[in-house]
């Protein structure tokens, strides 16, 4: 039978291999948050993150409450992660389906969306009217650019005078690989916003940009909308859909 002191003395060498296994679980999560596509293209790095035995701190500003939500979800679906305790502070004057609040709807739209391109599309709002300017790869990626804009609330009409031209090398962010946490806040966030999508109770896991879906879905057509959803979220390979249809 071990003794009091061997067993104090074992448990003081464990000590610094826990605590240096926190400290750096808590650097991977960072690090992670940091290197995400949601955190660097979505949210441009305004977004502050601290991890503390797997509870993470989100400080910083963002524009409005999605991207303020957009920020925790991401976090929440990184390994390790415990807990998120949210301090992101909404700071805008962008009042709500102004044509500010449009514009920048639709940039998000852009950003989170396959096939298309944010970096090279210029928005410009006015009454409630969308111009839109800049080049695309093809003729297919200019009609789909205004398909995502007209899906906006509040949007009028769109002019689309997007320019059909070769990419230059390097020049798109069309294909650049997502990571998985940021794919699946994308297509949760895809889910709740849609109007025939929002009040379903679904669970959305990703890995390798294999996004899979479970849940119950009203219809067949409700089920077929969500796959669809899902795959025209940016950086998704495949879309396996689990969910329960009710008879």
């Amino acid at each position: 039978m071990k003794t009091r002191t061997q067993i104090a003395f074992m448990l003081a060498a464990a000590l610094p291999v826990a605590l240096f296994a926190s400290s750096s679980t808590d650097s991977k999560i960072e690090d992670a948050a940091k290197a995400s596509y949601n955190y660097r293209m979505v949210l441009e790095n305004q977004v502050t993150v601290k991890a503390n035995d797997g509870v993470v701190t989100l400080t910083g500003t963002v524009r409005d409450k999605d991207e303020r939500a957009l920020a925790e979800d991401t976090v929440e679906n990184l390994p390790g992660v415990v807990s998120v305790d949210n301090k992101i502070v909404v700071k805008s004057e962008i009042r709500e389906h102004s044509d500010a609040w449009i514009a920048l709807k639709i940039r998000g739209e852009l950003l989170v969306k396959a096939n298309v391109s944010a970096t090279a599309t210029k928005v410009d709002v006015k009454d409630g009217i969308v111009t839109l300017t800049g080049t695309v790869q093809n003729a297919a990626q200019k009609d789909l650019t205004e398909v995502y804009a007209k899906d906006i609330d509040n949007v009028k009409s769109v002019k689309n005078e997007l320019v059909v031209e070769a990419p230059a090398a390097g020049g798109s962010t069309v294909g650049e690989v997502i990571d998985d946490a940021s794919i699946t806040s994308q297509v949760k966030y895809a889910l709740l916003s849609h109007r025939s999508t929002r009040a379903l109770s679904t669970k959305v896991t990703t890995e390798d940009a294999v996004v899979s879906i479970t849940g119950v879905a009203g219809s067949d057509a409700e089920k077929s909308l969500v796959t669809k959803l899902a795959q025209d979220t940016r950086g998704v390979k495949s879309v396996v859909n689990n969910m329960t249809v009710k008879s």
